[in-house]
């Protein structure tokens, strides 16, 4: 694949730049196996539908076709279990979260990593706090049973936004 250079012009970047190496969707790092897309975390509604309203022109149209999105505000009944398990945003950056380069998370970094945006520091980083998020499917497996998706939403929630379909658990 020929590299390929993405300029930013949103809310919280102007002028930002970086390149996409590898082909979307493709060539992860072999601990990194996430189970939905951008796209279908949008569709299944995640965020409070918030999160990156004014991103559009950064990623493909066909994530935002279904997506479940407020640009005015968060609205925990547009999440796929109808209830807010996120923090807001001062809190990630005062619990050092927050990569400069992704001013919006994880979620953020998620987006332009399956976009083909290879950083091997920050990815290491990011794929290690994806890992860390298995302490809370073992919660949900231990606590509920199988299917139940009314046990324990909050967490099965939380759990979607990393990626991981918390359907299945």
């Amino acid at each position: 694949m020929r590299s390929k250079t993405v300029t930013v012009n949103d809310k919280m970047q102007k002028g930002f730049v970086y390149v996409l190496t590898e082909p979307m969707g493709k060539n992860f790092d072999p601990r990194f196996m996430p189970e939905l897309t951008p796209k279908q975390m949008l569709a299944l509604g995640v965020f409070g539908g918030k999160y990156m309203t004014d991103c559009e022109k950064e990623f493909p149209k066909d994530w935002y076709a279904k997506a479940k999105l407020n640009p005015k505000k968060h609205d925990a009944s547009l999440n796929l279990f109808g209830v807010n398990a996120s923090q807001p945003l001062p809190v990630w950056r005062k619990k050092g979260w927050i990569y400069k380069d992704d001013p919006r998370g994880w979620f953020q970094w998620y987006c332009r990593y399956f976009m083909g945006r290879r950083l091997p520091v920050e990815d290491d980083k990011q794929i290690k706090r994806w890992l860390a998020i298995n302490r809370h499917i073992a919660q949900v497996k231990k606590n509920c049973r199988k299917g139940d998706l009314s046990c324990r939403p909050k967490q099965r929630q939380a759990i979607l936004h990393w990626a991981y379909d918390s359907r299945k658990i």
